[in-house]
């Protein structure tokens, strides 16, 4: 079969597409023929060498995959030949066929592509976990995501209005805000942090409950600073690149709290939680409560062109690898 190649962590544009040896079935397992695959930040800095975690090379990125079912190991009953699933391999996805076990595999909806599905689980359980285990939002609070128009950020807007909130956001070209407004938001920023406290003032009177900041940089301060009473800011990542320093007065101020949110460390070591959370949003979308975008497809032979796009941000939303 064919795969995404690194034999050496370093440049994206290193990455090869070759032939390597099909996937063994054990016990427990299921194989799946990749219909297509998600690209995160995570495959990147795996790429680069950049991640905690250094698997030994040579090794094919990817961490979550869509497909259908081939190959059944012994004892698995919970997935049969011919169901289409998701899956999240960690690593290995980039490949025309996947080897993992069956109780990471959840069956789609009819209504949900293989290619959206490819792209779901990071960034909608990101969002519903943020929503229902850190910031413990309520129907009817506002909240403002910053980054609207990337992967997370269309994620975190699509579940905030499925659960009873106001959405605003903040994205920076203007595909991106019409993005941003498809998905559900109230109103888009042009999310310049020199002007978003006023730009908020002005269009949201009262304040925010709750910001969504996967991206860092200067609009985490600005965006803080519209934070009413009991606000409370959830940081995601630092997509823009800097780590912001945070004045405590700030936080302190109607008391306003800062949450950490680190869903792949928390889906790790609760894997029967995010079980459950996976299953609610695919009934979710099952029921028709929350919309999922497509993504921007490559071909698997452009892995290297999707990650550099992904992490330059040139992209609206998720991107997938299709073979």
């Amino acid at each position: 079969m064919n795969a995404i190649v690194c034999h050496q962590p370093g440049e994206l544009e290193d990455l090869v597409l070759e032939e390597v040896s099909d996937p063994t079935v054990r016990a427990g397992q299921v194989e799946i023929e990749v219909e297509a695959a998600g690209v995160n930040y995570v495959d990147a800095l795996f790429v680069q060498g950049r991640y905690q975690i250094k698997p030994n090379p040579p090794f094919t990125p990817g961490s979550e995959v869509a497909g259908v079912v081939v190959a059944v190991g012994e004892g698995v009953t919970t997935v049969q030949l011919g169901d289409r699933v998701l899956a999240s391999p960690g690593l290995g996805g980039f490949a025309e066929r996947v080897v993992v076990s069956a109780s990471s595999c959840m069956t789609l909806p009819e209504t949900l592509t293989s290619v959206a599905a490819a792209c779901f689980t990071q960034s909608y359980s990101t969002a519903l976990y943020t929503y229902t285990e850190r910031v413990h939002l309520q129907p009817g609070e506002r909240v403002l995501v910053l980054g609207g128009g990337g992967g997370v950020g269309l994620a975190a807007i699509r579940v905030g209005v499925a659960l009873g909130a106001t959405v605003y956001a903040t994205a920076s070209t203007e595909q991106k805000r019409a993005a941003a407004r498809q998905a559900g938001a109230t109103a888009v920023f042009d999310g310049d942090p020199d002007s978003l406290k006023q730009a908020i003032r002005e269009v949201i009177d009262g304040g925010i409950d709750v910001v969504i900041d996967p991206v860092g940089g200067a609009s985490t301060e600005a965006s803080l600073r519209n934070l009413r009473d009991g606000g409370r800011l959830a940081v995601i990542g630092f997509a823009s690149g800097p780590i912001p320093a945070i004045p405590s007065n700030l936080v302190l101020l109607r008391n306003r709290s800062l949450v950490g949110v680190d869903w792949g460390i928390w889906a790790m070591t609760n894997g029967a939680r995010q079980q459950e959370l996976l299953r609610r949003l695919l009934e979710m979308v099952a029921d028709g409560q929350l919309l999922v975008d497509e993504p921007t497809t490559y071909r698997f032979s452009a892995a290297a062109q999707a990650l550099s796009d992904l992490v330059n941000r040139n992209v609206v939303g998720k991107i997938a690898l299709v073979p």
